[in-house]
């Protein structure tokens, strides 16, 4: 196939190229990203001079961009999306902008070129919170915050593309992924780092929220599952089975490192924080899917893979992220 993935330059969108490359021979792929702040092709640097891969500066808005670039595409993954919670409840606008008229974009591209498949990657965090059992592709949508609602705006608009006008369309909804090259705003990369830096730790409200956790090549190996033999117009979990409570990741994160659980600060809970997530995968599981990254081990090798590349990482913590960091955790430095 030739696949074009967007926003291949993050965090999963480079772990996926790399599966591609990796398990695919025959494949190739073009990777179309606007690279703003979470954007770094230094996640491809080991893939870049492969010849089954391409890269194109661009922005999914970009009517002309996307056209030029899925012309000829047997298939589209999208990763393009401004992802971060925190982030949408300051700024809002970017986050409708590109996780919804970016995917409007796409899907008029996929119609006008017949792309044989749509791959529309979105997030846990559309059901909302849930106080027991674990979320069905077929539960209502409850976002709680601007991000969660701008991707089940996307996934609605792509189901809406299905059923009007038959376009080869598939979603999934993976957990909290975790593991090399995440961009350092999430929980797991903010935490170690700032740990190996000896700065605070910053817990939201009680820190007893839960997050269900899939390590990122798992995720990736169940985002090709779906790909090649999801059902089109189907919906499909993608979860690890790792429920941790906030709290518990925090100090496991110091126990590895050796560092005092003094490091962690409680601060203002954010607005609308959802309490639990949790996914039942059972229909990716037939399929032939199943996580096969223990949880503590891929804490193990995450938490040692920054404390052995702080030149990618260091980098990253100045200018714009040392900016929004000193606005969002006031008083933590």
């Amino acid at each position: 196939m030739r696949i074009v993935i967007t926003g291949g330059a993050g965090f999963i969108g480079s772990h996926f190229i790399r599966h591609v490359l990796q398990h695919h021979r025959d494949d190739t792929v073009v990777n179309l990203d606007k690279l703003t702040y979470a954007g770094n092709l230094e996640n491809l640097a080991d893939v870049a001079d492969d010849p089954r891969y391409s890269f194109v500066k661009g922005d999914i808005c970009d009517a002309q961009v996307v056209d030029r670039v899925v012309a000829g595409a047997d298939a589209i993954v999208n990763f393009a999306a401004e992802t971060h919670v925190d982030r949408s409840i300051s700024g809002p606008q970017d986050f409708i902008r590109t996780d919804v008229l970016g995917t409007h974009t796409l899907l008029e591209a996929v119609r006008a070129h017949g792309v044989e498949r749509f791959l529309q990657v979105s997030t846990d965090e559309v059901y909302g919170d849930i106080a027991s059992g674990a979320s069905v592709e077929t539960d209502p949508l409850r976002p709680s915050s601007p991000y969660s609602a701008s991707k089940a705006g996307a996934d609605m608009l792509v189901l809406a593309y299905r059923r009007t006008y038959d376009t080869p369309v598939i979603v999934t909804r993976s957990s909290n992924n975790y593991g090399p090259n995440q961009y350092p705003e999430k929980i797991i990369p903010l935490f170690v780092t700032n740990a190996l830096d000896g700065q605070p730790l910053p817990v939201y409200g009680d820190g007893r929220q839960v997050r269900d956790w899939i390590h990122v090549a798992d995720n990736c190996a169940g985002l090709d599952q779906v790909l090649r033999q999801g059902t089109l117009g189907e919906i499909y979990n993608i979860g690890g089975g790792n429920e941790v409570v906030n709290i518990d990741l925090t100090k496991a994160i110091l126990r590895r490192l050796g560092l005092p659980a003094d490091l962690v600060r409680y601060v203002h809970d954010r607005p609308g924080h959802d309490r639990r997530y949790a996914l039942d995968c059972a229909k990716l599981r037939a399929l032939g899917w199943t996580p096969r990254t223990a949880f503590d081990d891929g804490l193990a090798s995450t938490v040692a893979w920054y404390a052995t590349n702080r030149a990618w990482w260091e980098k990253i913590k100045s200018g714009e992220w040392r900016r929004y960091y000193e606005q969002q955790y006031k008083g933590l430095g």
